[in-house]
């Protein structure tokens, strides 16, 4: 059998709208195929596995997250605390809920080493360091600091996530969603200075 890409595009984007409107729970991969109008074996055919699906709808909504920060970069003049605000506003909408615990749950799977899992790690870390770190240094910032901030950026925000899905406190942690930009101001601002003053001539004496 030959794969057709259009045949399991359907299905992933269908599984994603599943997944959105109830959740995946205990469901198995047969009634997970029936209200996809499929076959367990295409299911399988395609992803491998229940649990290979569900990796790969964790990874197509990682690559959707990328897509629009890198639309929100195509503006020269966007700050970081700005495209952090409008992240933040779409990636704590209730709707994603589901996929938000669906990302914990495999993330939590990848770490233990499970093999369905792994592939995971290669695209949850690095290539959205990498966005937020050429925004920061787009911005002026030197490189090792601008890594620092983007590995900080992102955990802070799957953090806060992991806190809202699990508490649903939502105004406890947009609080502290807009301290963490607040703090970011703050120490671009206090390395502004620095650097002026060491660019700044000395008088002489």
């Amino acid at each position: 059998m030959t794969a057709d890409p259009a045949s399991r595009d359907r299905l992933l984007a269908g599984a994603i709208e599943y997944v959105g409107e109830h959740g995946i729970g205990d469901v198995s991969l047969r009634t997970l195929a029936t209200a996809l109008g499929t076959s367990h074996r295409m299911l399988i055919y395609h992803f491998g596995s229940k649990e290979g699906l569900l990796r790969t709808i964790v990874e197509e909504l990682e690559q959707r997250q990328r897509d629009t920060i890198a639309e929100l970069m195509r503006d020269p003049d966007i700050t970081v605390p700005e495209l952090a605000r409008r992240m933040w506003t779409q990636l704590s909408d209730p709707q994603l809920w589901p996929f938000e615990k669906l990302f914990f749950e495999v993330y939590a799977q990848a770490l233990q080493g499970r093999p369905h899992a792994q592939p995971l790690l290669d695209v949850v870390l690095e290539p959205l360091f990498e966005q937020m770190r050429v925004l920061h240094r787009r911005q002026g910032m030197q490189p090792a600091r601008a890594r620092a901030h983007a590995r900080l950026g992102v955990a802070a925000v799957r953090g806060l996530l992991l806190d809202l899905i699990a508490t649903e406190d939502r105004a406890g942690v947009d609080q502290a969603m807009e301290l963490q930009i607040e703090l970011y101001e703050l120490d671009v601002e206090r390395n502004r200075s620095r650097d002026g003053a060491r660019a700044r001539p000395r008088r002489p004496r």
